[in-house]
């Protein structure tokens, strides 16, 4: 087996982070064999010895973390469980090894494409109120729309006592009583859609997500869930770093 540095192998055992795995260490409370270990010492956690305080550590190697995208269909909630008995996203999900969760939400009568995740690390990147990564809905709304409602959705518009940040709005096309537009916006409000609409006179009458970032909904049927690609994996992750705050 190829040796590992001993703070990873204590990390990846689950016994605490890499940085207090050091502490440790040189706390003089890490022995290897027998002997004080040192920071940057390489091992084979097959054959060496390691233990904390007298206890052994059990090494366990990194599992893959899973990145999973879904139709989300409308008339399921956003949740893993829900105790008054209504269909949760959870039941569309086919079984993994690994346990995922959303990242985000759809609300119940929303629909479109929805994130599941087992990295805990790309979930709170994604939903940090900091990242500013874009969210594209198809909205139906009634009974039409016009230049100054549409440029108030733009601009901003109060929900909840705060303003909303710019968004793009385009309508894609007009019919009696109907209106179909394209909004994008960088921010993660609850309902934040359905409210800004509300806020200028619309209802909104059907609400797909068609895209987060660079991954876009594309064939996906309702109900249905595929895994993240290489390819798309590595383009949402540069659009998360594109969003980071500078230090």
């Amino acid at each position: 087996m190829e040796k590992i540095r001993i703070q990873k192998i204590i990390a990846d055992s689950g016994v605490c982070s890499r940085r207090k795995a050091e502490e440790l260490i040189e706390a003089g409370r890490v022995k290897v064999n027998g002997h004080p270990a040192l920071i940057g010492q390489k091992l084979d956690p097959a054959k060496d010895l390691i233990t904390i305080d007298g206890e052994r550590v059990y090494y366990q190697r990194k599992k893959e973390h899973l990145y999973l995208m879904m139709h989300k269909p409308r008339g399921y909630l956003t949740s893993m469980s829900d105790d008054r008995g209504r269909r949760c996203v959870t039941e569309l999900l086919p079984e993994t090894e690994l346990r995922v969760y959303p990242v985000g939400r759809l609300d119940l009568n929303s629909e479109g494409l929805l994130l599941f995740t087992s990295d805990g690390k790309f979930a709170n990147d994604m939903m940090h109120p900091s990242r500013e990564v874009s969210k594209t809905y198809r909205v139906t709304v009634r009974p039409d729309i016009t230049d100054e409602q549409a440029a108030k959705l733009s601009s901003g518009v109060y929900i909840d006592g705060r303003l909303t940040a710019p968004a793009e709005v385009r309508v894609l096309h007009k019919e009696t009583n109907r209106v179909v537009m394209e909004i994008v916006i960088r921010e993660g409000r609850n309902r934040q859609i359905r409210k800004m609409c509300e806020s200028v006179g619309l209802e909104v009458a059907r609400l797909k997500r068609t895209a987060v970032g660079p991954l876009r909904l594309g064939m996906l049927k309702p109900g249905e869930t595929r895994p993240l690609n290489k390819e798309e994996l590595k383009a949402i992750r540069t659009a998360i770093a594109k969003t980071a705050p500078r230090r």
